[in-house]
């Protein structure tokens, strides 16, 4: 390990998901209590592998996210402990730290009817601004001639309990986007890898592309008891060392994506020709970038839509079913959005654009 690494975790925090977690009728459960102690014995790792190491949590709470815990933060008076001669003194002021932060936002939340969506793009976003901080620290001196290489190597840790949230697949995206590329201040481009650890519930879409694309590793725990040798054997290597050693890999992941129109995970989407939103049917005008389409076009893609039901066919659109509003003359379109027949490709010739 010749570079730091920096290892920025998002905790979801969910009180909801936890207490489903921690019920007997599962099949293997989990508290958090028991999972907080797994998750501090993986951070003393990290933190013990090399002392330039560097480490930050980002908790994801119903409705809010926020800064847990910062290796670079000074220690605040009321956050020491007493010397303990069986614990190493900066582990133990680490865990401390994190419990009391975690205990009192957990505290705060109170008892409402009602959780509030988990503040999880906003942790992951979070979790970005942070790490391009700690790349570029130096300009702040007016520094550029640092070596790229001395750089510390980022990497971040989702431990998720929640469901996907449809309405925040935009936002996710840009995310992962973002961090397949961060520019540091020479303009040395590096990849932030996101790695994902799924206790419980239904597998994740939209993480299992955001590890896919940055090359991370996607890991649904079977066995939560033994979480502590997944983070050991999965998530303890920095980013450097994965090509020297084997990490698990995805055998399927899913691709889909959902719609702009009513945020719902689609098998099979209609795709904008200007800006490539997705809509789960056709539509008249395109509410991203306003581009309308002729009444023949959405009366084809309506005709070569999939059956609902096996063996029922699908009537077709009448075009005064149409509002009067989206009545548009192909005539009167641009001819960047003119569709003509004619002019699409043999194998998209019924118009129908899918995403599967």
């Amino acid at each position: 390990m010749d570079k730091p690494s920096h290892l920025s975790i998002v905790l979801d925090l969910s009180p909801k998901q936890w207490h489903l977690a921690a019920q007997p009728g599962s099949p293997h459960p989990i508290t958090l209590a028991t999972f907080l102690s797994h998750l501090l014995a993986f951070l003393n790792a990290h933190i013990a592998c090399k002392d330039e190491n560097s480490l930050a949590i980002f908790g994801a709470l119903p409705g809010k996210s926020i800064l847990l815990y910062s290796s670079a933060a000074p220690v605040d008076d009321g956050d020491t402990e007493p010397a303990d001669a069986n614990t190493y003194r900066p582990f133990k002021l680490m865990d401390s730290i994190i419990m009391k932060s975690i205990t009192r936002e957990i505290d705060a939340l109170g008892e409402p009817e009602t959780e509030e969506p988990i503040g999880f793009v906003g942790a992951l976003t979070k979790a970005l601004c942070y790490i391009n901080r700690v790349t570029t620290s130096n300009t702040t001196s007016g520094d550029r001639g640092v070596d790229p290489a001395t750089l510390p190597d980022p990497r971040i840790l989702i431990i998720s309990v929640s469901p996907d949230q449809s309405s925040s697949y935009i936002s996710v995206m840009n995310s992962i986007f973002s961090a397949q590329k961060l520019a540091s201040f020479d303009l040395f481009y590096q990849k932030v890898t996101i790695d994902v650890c799924k206790i419980f519930g239904a597998e994740s879409v939209f993480l299992q592309q955001a590890a896919h694309l940055t090359g991370g590793s996607y890991i649904d725990v079977d066995r939560p008891d033994a979480l502590l040798q997944y983070l050991m054997m999965s998530f303890l290597a920095p980013p450097g060392l994965r090509q020297l050693i084997t990490v698990p890999t995805q055998d399927k992941i899913d691709f889909r994506a959902a719609c702009f129109c009513h945020k719902n995970i689609v098998d099979i989407a209609f795709i904008c020709s200007v800006c490539l939103s997705i809509f789960c049917s056709p539509v008249p005008v395109c509410s991203t970038c306003r581009t309308k389409f002729p009444i023949k076009t959405l009366q084809r893609l309506n005709a070569s839509r999939p059956n609902t039901t096996p063996g029922t066919p699908r009537p077709p659109t009448p075009a005064n079913s149409l509002p009067r509003s989206t009545s548009i003359a192909p005539q009167s379109l641009p001819r960047s959005t003119s569709i003509v027949p004619q002019s699409l490709p043999r194998n998209a010739s019924n118009g129908a654009s899918t995403l599967r």
